[in-house]
């Protein structure tokens, strides 16, 4: 028998892509559990501030800045990640409690 946290795996699935945490966020459903539902929405927090990071420094021509942002998004996700895998439940650094009040949508 296993005694890691219920919903571990579920937690850690979501880290893995945007298309990972939306498959996390159906396995999610049934049953609910709320180790899980904070790491989904840590991680779709991650996922949609690198997309949305990436979409502007298109638009604006700011190329330069793309390094430090990889940069920023890598660390961040490591520390996410690695907090699934240790079953903790720490917000990321200044967004994670934003991530959980803005995220309210994922139950």
């Amino acid at each position: 028998m296993s005694n890691s946290t219920p919903g571990k795996t579920t937690a850690v699935v979501a880290y893995i892509t945007i298309v990972g945490c939306l498959i996390a966020i159906t396995m999610n459903i049934e049953p609910k559990n709320a180790f899980a539902r904070f790491h989904i929405r840590q991680a779709f927090g991650i996922h949609i501030l690198f997309h949305a990071l990436a979409i502007l420094l298109t638009y604006t021509g700011l190329v330069y800045l793309s390094i430090p942002i990889y940069i920023f998004y890598i660390v961040i996700w490591v520390f996410g990640f690695l907090q699934a895998l240790n079953e903790k439940t720490k917000p990321l650094p200044v967004l994670g409690k934003y991530f959980q009040k803005w995220f309210t949508f994922i139950s």
